[in-house]
């Protein structure tokens, strides 16, 4: 059969705190109704992510498309990738207008609950449990594409942060790897000492999800409850604890406030890259601007210590999901396509082309012995992850900069751990009230 791939223009890196910054715009809709029909043959239209280098992932999914392709008579597969900061729009339009719709697509996995919210995501629960290969799935992957026990796509990758440090500098400065929070917070503060010129720990007051673990390894969590029931615990005593660690680092004993209470996550792992940090907390996705930097060659990966010695400080497991639209009118033959293009097989080939984290255990476990910067990352999600609330709200507390907005009312002296947080949580409370109406 003939494949129609389209490529929008102009190229959107698909860089994960990009995808985590736009999932805030998760269209506003009244939702649509689910197909009438379940078509066994004609074309399927899927909508993918446009990266930087797009051929690779090109060439992975063709592959996949012609095998779909032979297995399905009289089924054709066209595909188009879109650029993702445009892609709130672009979905908008889809759940508003089934019949320009596409049938398959990738998103955010922040995304998910807003997408639910808006009816536009068909629930495969059924079929993703009879999957052989979803029982491999891992936990923190599947709650990505789960709201209300319901699921809602099939994972594609999963991306996490662990600690970057430079090895000559640590060995100069006579400072040992941290193995606790503690620890970390005073390397950081004496590799600044020893190395002016240098953030001892880079951090950033706008990277959400470089602070989080913090938070998680105090035993502190952004919020409880399920479904459409939601409360922040921003402003619980355990994740004070946690805000407060990390904004012990903002100063001029490591990062002024002045430089680091704008950055985020691209400006922490260019400062490193570029020989500007000691330390920094980078994703599996970061490592290509690594090596691309001065710091190449010089560095190793831990994961990110918790609280006690030789814990793991949980991490915000990012990543994207594929998913069948409900509009869709051969759900049955699109459901196949999602379950070809998240197979574990497409996944081992991604993650060669790409150097996306596969979401199923065994064939990352494989992965970790092929490269072996990929260990760290790996003894991370093993270790146990976290993600954010699976509420429509959410979206809205990432668009507002909610949390951003208290890490940097804190570092400035503005405010105080305790009025930052319940103020957080005040405005948390209020987005995940409005989402549940």
């Amino acid at each position: 059969m003939k494949r129609i791939v389209r490529t929008s223009l102009p190229a959107a890196a698909l860089v994960l705190s990009g995808v985590l910054a736009a999932s805030a715009c998760a269209p506003q809709t009244s939702g649509g109704g689910g197909a009438k029909s379940d078509e066994k043959s004609g074309t399927l239209r899927v909508w993918l992510f446009q990266e930087v280098g797009n051929d690779p992932k090109k060439k992975v999914v063709d592959s996949a498309v012609a095998a779909f392709e032979k297995a399905h008579a009289g089924t054709e597969v066209e595909v188009e990738y879109i650029p993702v900061d445009t892609r709130a729009q672009r979905i908008k339009a889809a759940f508003n207008d089934p019949k320009s719709a596409p049938d398959v697509i990738e998103y955010g996995n922040t995304d998910t609950a807003g997408y639910v919210r808006d009816g536009g995501l068909a629930d495969v629960s059924a079929e993703f449990g009879a999957w052989s290969e979803a029982k491999d799935t891992d936990p923190t992957a599947r709650q990505s594409v789960t709201v209300d026990g319901k699921v809602y796509g099939s994972p594609l990758f999963v991306g996490v942060r662990a600690l970057y440090y430079r090895t000559d500098v640590l060995k100069e400065a006579k400072v040992d790897v941290p193995a606790t929070q503690a620890e970390l917070i005073t390397a950081a503060k004496a590799l600044h000492k020893a190395k002016p010129d240098m953030y001892g720990l880079a951090v950033g007051g706008a990277y959400t999800y470089g602070a989080m673990p913090f938070v998680w390894a105090n035993g502190g969590e952004l919020a409880t409850g399920s479904g459409s029931s939601y409360k922040a615990a921003i402003n619980s005593e355990a994740s004070r604890k946690g805000i407060a660690a990390y904004t012990s680092l903002f100063g001029d004993d490591n990062c002024p406030a002045a430089k680091c209470a704008k950055m985020g996550g691209n400006d922490v792992i260019t400062a490193f890259a570029a020989g500007k940090a000691a330390m920094a907390v980078g994703g599996d996705f970061s490592h290509a601007a690594v090596e691309a930097g001065p710091a190449k060659g010089k560095y190793a990966v831990v994961p990110l210590p918790g609280v006690e010695k030789g814990s793991v400080a949980p991490a915000f497991a990012g990543g994207n999901n594929i998913g069948v639209l409900k509009s869709s009118p051969r759900r049955t033959l699109a459901v196949d396509l999602m379950k070809s293009l998240t197979s574990k097989k497409t996944q081992g080939e991604l993650f060669d082309a790409m150097g996306f984290l596969p979401t199923f255990s065994d064939v990352r476990a494989a992965a970790a012995k092929k490269e072996p910067f990929v260990e760290p990352f790996v003894k991370t999600l093993d270790a146990g992850t976290k993600f954010v609330p699976a509420s429509p709200g959410w979206g809205q507390v990432d668009a507002s900069l909610v949390l951003p907005t208290m890490f940097q009312q804190i570092v400035s002296g503005k405010s105080d751990v305790v009025k930052a947080s319940d103020e957080a949580a005040k405005k948390m409370d209020e987005a995940f009230g409005a989402a549940a109406k």
